[in-house]
């Protein structure tokens, strides 16, 4: 069954709630206020099946003073019914209510003439031609017009008749974007705990889903759904909905969060959008304007920075802006909104939400800024995909960053990502996007900082992996790191060995007096047999200068990474085959020692003719290298 949400809206007092009521048999005013003033000063909601199609009904209030509360159930619509009294005609509610749902990009509708049993019938042809008049050149414009009276129930069968065939022609919500409800309504039921209630605008909702409560990201649990009043398994996106849900205290909600997907969407403070100025503006848009957002059910303030290049936009014109917003919202890409004006409070404008993770923008990037904003504002996934990962820079952008500008489902982002990556200049490093000109710069500040690295240490076999990390990658992710090294290496300009990194052209070349102090340093540590020296006392025993000690370090550090001396701990080194002779000992006396496998220090000092304070290092030693693994106050030895 097609579900449709129908949204009055129209003037204070021109029968908007009397309309739903003789369409549906349900007063949409359930507050008392409302019915002893008559007027409706928060939404109100009913339903209506005709045929195939349920229409869900969202009464908005028509008073100046409750537009916040019409803006809070408008967002969700798919078709609006524009109302007009026939004994007043048009008047300033309606124009105000029309422009906002142009504003919210509001594409199927129907006009509505309601009292027409208080005018004179030729009163009627009048009211009709002066809100055709209002609604020419929008998408109201060929939209039926239907002239009824909520009294005496004439015209009520066409009208049905016309929501029918409109609903017909209403697209289908996508099923592109997760779960996202926001809410407009909150309330307690006893017994149940707390009631959300919204316009469910993507995905859908069962009872025991894991949700999250947004902005303040509170985990909660689906107890219960109902559509339209009444229980159901499971409510789909286009649908009024109700949601019991536990895990939270009724009063950590509000009207305007929002209930959605678990740890995919996120809150936001700053917006990169698109907006047009409505043309009967009082005022032209101007950049640290402090202006009223309403975005989804929310209201908060923001302060506007025009990015266009004058600093203006003027009524009946359109340009980028940010929005700096006073308290946070949850926002998607290409998600609508209506700035209004601080005070007195009038609607200057709407708008699309382009980029909703913005950052604050510099002068002298604006121009590139406008023209990745241009990008977005195209019809094209792959090319607002590109843009979002230029958008991020050096830094690189993540899947699931992607996920939360979006709003898109996981099957929707891999799609788009796998044709983005095949017709745009960009790579994915892992999981992070990042557009293939900031890699290739990556990889020159790489080869750049090696090459000074080289000429600086001539005798170093490479520049420690974590120190190019600081140098070039300090403020980009480990992914982005290891593919630049990994793009790197596969092209052959780079090695990376163990925790070392250097240029693939680069090789020690000793003089004859460096191969000299190698060997040395060389037969010195065989020398010393299993009473390994400091490296201090190794470098002492070889009778070098104390202006030559640092390039004798530097020459043994060589030999170390050569593997032709080992660091047994700290500055304690052996030369290598005395090591592995050790080795072979231990290995033959656990072939001795089976099934146990067993040695103590006692017995390692006898086996390697070492005393304790070589003992215990070499023993520590052979558990890092997995030699031995330490059983209480003895070592096995692992085969």
């Amino acid at each position: 069954m097609r579900s449709v949400i129908v949204g009055t809206a129209g003037h204070i007092d021109h029968g908007k709630s009397a309309l739903v009521r003789a369409l549906t048999g349900t007063d949409p005013d359930r507050l008392p206020e409302e019915k002893r003033r008559g007027i409706t000063i928060d939404l109100g909601f009913a339903d209506l099946q005709l045929g195939d199609v349920r229409f869900g009904f969202v009464d908005v209030p028509g008073h100046e003073r409750f537009i916040k509360n019409m803006l809070a159930g408008a967002h969700g619509i798919d078709v609006v019914a524009l109302v007009v009294a026939a004994d007043e005609g048009v008047m300033p509610q309606t124009r105000e209510h029309f422009d906002i749902c142009r504003l919210l990009g509001v594409q199927r509708g129907v006009v509505v003439i309601t009292k027409a049993d208080l005018v004179e019938a030729d009163m009627l042809p009048l009211v009709e031609d002066e809100t055709r008049e209002l609604v020419a050149g929008s998408f109201l414009e060929e939209s039926p017009v239907v002239t009824v009276s909520s009294k005496t129930g004439a015209g009520l069968d066409q009208l049905r008749t016309v929501m029918v065939d409109v609903a017909q022609k209403t697209p289908a919500r996508s099923s592109d974007q997760v779960t996202r409800l926001p809410v407009d309504r909150v309330f307690s039921m006893k017994g149940f705990g707390a009631v959300v209630t919204g316009t469910l605008i993507s995905g859908h909702i069962a009872e025991g889903d894991e949700l999250e409560l947004l902005p303040p990201g509170i985990a909660v649990r689906v107890r219960g759904t109902q559509v339209h009043g009444r229980a159901v398994a499971r409510a789909e996106a286009g649908q009024r909905t109700a949601v019991n849900i536990s895990g939270v205290d009724l009063r950590q909600i509000e009207r305007g969060m929002v209930l959605g997907a678990p740890r995919r969407l996120r809150s936001t403070q700053i917006i990169d959008a698109t907006v047009s100025v409505l043309p009967t503006a009082a005022r032209a848009l101007k950049s640290r304007t402090r202006v009223r957002v309403h975005i989804g059910a929310a209201e908060v303030l923001a302060r506007v920075r025009v990015l266009e290049p004058d600093g203006t936009i003027g009524p009946d014109d359109e340009g980028l802006v940010q929005l700096r917003l006073e308290s946070p919202v949850v926002a998607v890409h290409n998600d609508r909104f209506v700035i209004r004006s601080y005070s007195p409070q009038e609607t200057l404008a709407g708008g699309v939400v382009l980029h909703p993770f913005a950052t604050k923008h510099r002068g002298k990037d604006l121009e590139q800024t406008r023209q990745l904003l241009e990008q977005l504002s195209q019809d094209d996934r792959q090319l607002k995909f590109a843009a979002f990962v230029e958008f991020a820079g050096q830094n690189g952008i993540r899947f699931s960053d992607l996920a939360a500008t979006t709003g898109w489902t996981d099957e929707v982002l891999v799609s788009v990502a796998a044709s983005a990556r095949a017709n745009h200049p960009l790579t994915d490093a892992s999981g992070v996007f990042i557009s293939s000109r900031h890699l290739q710069d990556y990889g020159r500040r790489v080869n750049e900082e090696l090459e000074r690295f080289h000429r600086r240490e001539p005798l170093s076999r490479g520049l420690l992996r974590e120190t190019l990390r600081d140098k070039v990658f300090a403020h980009s992710v480990p992914e982005i790191f290891s593919s630049v090294i990994a793009t790197l290496e596969n092209e052959g300009s780079l090695v990376s060995e163990k925790d070392t990194v250097r240029l693939a052209s680069h090789t020690v070349d000793l003089s004859d007096k460096d191969r000299n102090l190698r060997e040395r340093l060389q037969r010195e540590s065989s020398s010393a047999g299993v009473e390994a020296p400091s490296i201090d006392e190794l470098i002492n025993r070889i009778g070098v200068t104390s202006s030559e000690r640092q390039h004798a370090r530097k020459i043994l550090q060589l030999l170390i990474e050569a593997g032709q001396i080992v660091r047994i701990q700290g500055d304690m080194v052996m030369d290598a085959s005395v090591v592995e002779d050790l080795k072979r000992k231990l290995m033959a006396h656990g072939a001795a020692t089976e099934p146990d496998r067993l040695i103590d220090v006692a017995r390692f000092k006898e086996l390697a003719g070492v005393s304790r304070k070589y003992a215990i290092p070499l023993l520590e030693y052979f558990d890092r290298e997995r030699v031995t693994r330490r059983a209480g106050d003895k070592r096995v030895i692992l085969k």
